[in-house]
């Protein structure tokens, strides 16, 4: 602290402090009952004995009281160093996971009972001393300051060093659940552990392509949505398991279409965290089904058919060579007569229903058909051509 003036009245501050500074050591435990006793009436976690034991909280403050009042009067060092302590605080606080407001609430319920223990030996002295008490107030302070900010700084590291491994190992685990070896029983208990979920419940994986213009993962989207979610890059894509509990993967879909604006695939629910590599290899399928970029979901479930065809592509090849070739090789009047095979038969083949999707008149499509089997050979009413036909369009919208 900066002196009060120079020459006697700086000596006077400084003897003062010393003198204090010695009162308050020599009879230290009684000193840091009262500093126990207080911070415990004030503060629920530390009256608790959890996480913080009553022996730990009377060690810390114990040593602190020293090392602060040797430094505040300005006495070797018997107790170590006053950084040292303070950073041991805050690492040993951090890890024992108390707040950081309860830690510092603790400091300056301390320093009040310091400062009131520094003035009871002023108490009946001159009017000259109790004023001069009230000048080295400020040193007082400046050392408890001094030592709150070392400990909150040390405090705030130690929390940033834990949970990068604590987020290491939760990636860790994740990465053992993918890879197959959640089907031993003590990975799959620890990675629920670390994850922070039950080992049995209802789970989607997702997988998304890494696309630049859009979120590097759905979590935040999901969780406002009410889904818990973990991601991990792997490769060009983004993995994550979702936990679905009485939600339905069409609600998944449906959040991940709206917010994501990347491609992604979707596996079909599962209820065991050791199924989640399995779960991954079906994302994957259905991810495959969309074409890169696309911006689209694929759920499996919903895309069944276009996971085979794209696991096999010479099959979806040769079903529109057989199926719809003439269509294909028709020129202008092509599109529009697949979009409305499409429609047909998606409208369980009624033309009257897919005259009113289309907005257009029901001969209309019905003409259309009659062309579609006139260029492809096949009579319309055949449930052979119509099988072939609708997986045929499928086949159409794989990548290849």
């Amino acid at each position: 602290m900066t002196a009060t003036g120079t020459g006697a009245p700086a000596e006077a501050e400084r003897a003062l402090r010393r003198r204090l500074a010695q009162t308050l050591l020599a009879d230290i435990d009684a000193l840091t009952g009262r500093v126990v006793a207080d911070i415990r009436a004030h503060s629920q976690a530390y009256a608790s004995g959890r996480p913080v034991s009553l022996s730990d909280l009377h060690g810390i403050c114990r040593e602190n009281l020293v090392l602060a009042l040797e430094d505040f009067g300005e006495l070797p060092a018997s107790a170590g160093d006053i950084t040292a302590a303070a950073t041991e605080t805050g690492r040993r606080r951090a890890e024992q996971g108390m707040p950081l407001a309860t830690v510092l609430l603790a400091y300056r319920r301390g320093g009040r009972v310091l400062w009131q223990a520094m003035t009871e030996p002023l108490r009946g002295r001159s009017a000259a001393e109790q004023d001069l008490g009230l000048e080295v107030a400020g040193a007082l302070w400046e050392t408890i300051d001094r030592f709150s900010t070392v400990m909150s700084d040390a405090y705030r590291r130690t929390q940033l060093e834990l949970h990068h491994r604590q987020d290491s190992r939760r990636g860790a685990l994740f990465e053992a659940l993918l890879e197959g070896r959640g089907s031993d029983p003590a990975v799959a208990a620890d990675a629920a552990a670390a994850l922070g979920i039950p080992p049995r419940d209802r789970y989607a994986v997702v997988v998304v392509d890494q696309d630049p213009a859009a979120p590097p993962n759905p979590g935040p989207a999901l969780r406002d949505a009410g889904m818990w979610s973990f991601w991990r890059p792997r490769a060009e894509r983004y993995a994550g398991v979702v936990r679905l509990g009485g939600l339905e993967p069409d609600e998944l879909a449906a959040v991940l279409r709206k917010e994501l604006g990347g491609t992604a695939g979707v596996s079909p629910p599962f209820e065991e965290l050791a199924e989640a590599d399995t779960a991954l290899r079906l994302a994957e399928r259905a991810l495959r089904t969309l074409p890169p970029g696309s911006g689209r979901v694929a759920a499996l479930d919903e895309r069944l058919v276009e996971a085979v065809l794209t696991r096999d592509p010479e099959i979806a090849e040769r079903l529109l060579c057989r199926y719809l070739d003439g269509v294909l090789r028709s020129g202008s009047e092509g599109p529009v007569l697949l979009e409305t095979l499409r429609v047909w038969l998606d409208a369980g083949c009624s033309a009257s229903r897919a005259a009113e999707l289309l907005y257009c008149h029901r001969n209309t499509v019905l003409n259309r058909i009659a062309r579609v089997a006139e260029l492809t050979g096949r009579p319309q009413e055949s449930g052979e051509a119509r099988l072939g036909w609708a997986l045929a369009l499928r086949a159409a919208e794989v990548p290849r």
